[in-house]
């Protein structure tokens, strides 16, 4: 169900819950940053996701308080995720998804990396 992206962060959200260990993950990478670990349900041959480790809601409210340090961290993690996964060359998709309207399901920033094969375009067409 698609979450109201504009609430307050929830701490029980499941995120929040793989970043306290609370809920085991196949973890990718690590750093004072981010968290990256498998999707459970992978849409592509690679589906990774990357998370903050800071208490944001959203890309909208990610980008509007987190320090400039943490914005760094997590863009860098990202890459270096994308890079350790052989993902460069071939190409990747990032999608971050935000809100009702962007189908949010999580309410902790999250982006989703995809790769492995071609993708495709990226939204259906009408």
């Amino acid at each position: 169900m698609p979450i109201d992206a504009t609430q307050p962060y929830d701490d029980e959200n499941i995120f929040a819950k793989i970043l306290r260990g609370e809920i085991p993950s196949s973890k990718v990478y690590e750093d004072e940053w981010a968290f990256a670990f498998e999707d459970i349900n992978p849409q592509a041959e690679i589906h990774t996701l990357v998370i903050p480790k800071g208490r944001y809601v959203s890309w909208d409210d990610f980008s509007a308080k987190a320090s400039a340090e943490e914005i760094a961290g997590f863009v860098r993690a990202v890459g270096h995720v994308a890079r350790e996964k052989g993902l460069v060359e071939p190409g990747y998709r990032l999608l971050a998804n935000v809100g009702q309207h962007g189908h949010q399901e999580v309410p902790h920033l999250h982006v989703h990396l995809f790769g492995g094969h071609p993708l495709g375009p990226m939204l259906m067409r009408r």
